[in-house]
């Protein structure tokens, strides 16, 4: 199947804007024109375009995806050093995960501490306003 621009968007998620801008800076290779010189796109395109939204929404940069898709096109050869690159933004992602593992963690407790004072089953204290206390 050939997909005109806004199929390939509808397809793929994209904007109109963020495919054209994709396609300028050659991170979807050998894109192919209609008779009136429209991009169009075939299945392997729209995987490939798939694949490049995943890699970004991993947090991977223009500049990394450029480099990626530069390896991917020389071939076999380069499959150690796309698994580095890969290797490498999971490693990211999963301190990423523990860091918002973490944040969730201090919200329930937080929570937990409100619903307690609300409740009548603790006292009210901030860190930020002083102690006062009566000795």
């Amino acid at each position: 199947m050939i997909y005109t621009m806004m199929q390939a968007c509808k397809e793929t998620g994209m904007t109109y804007q963020g495919l054209k801008f994709y396609c300028n800076e050659g991170l979807i290779p050998n894109v192919k024109r209609d008779s009136i010189n429209r991009r169009i796109f075939d299945e392997h395109d729209i995987a490939w375009i798939k694949s490049l939204s995943c890699l970004r929404k991993c947090g991977m940069s223009i500049q990394e995806m450029k480099e990626y898709t530069k390896l991917c096109l020389e071939g076999a050869s380069t499959i150690p050093q796309r698994q580095a690159i890969l290797k490498k933004r999971k490693a990211q992602l999963q301190e990423n995960i523990a860091a918002l593992i973490s944040s969730v963690e201090y919200i329930d407790k937080k929570q937990e501490f409100y619903n307690e004072v609300l409740s009548g089953k603790r006292q009210y204290f901030s860190n930020l306003i002083p102690c006062q206390c009566v000795d």
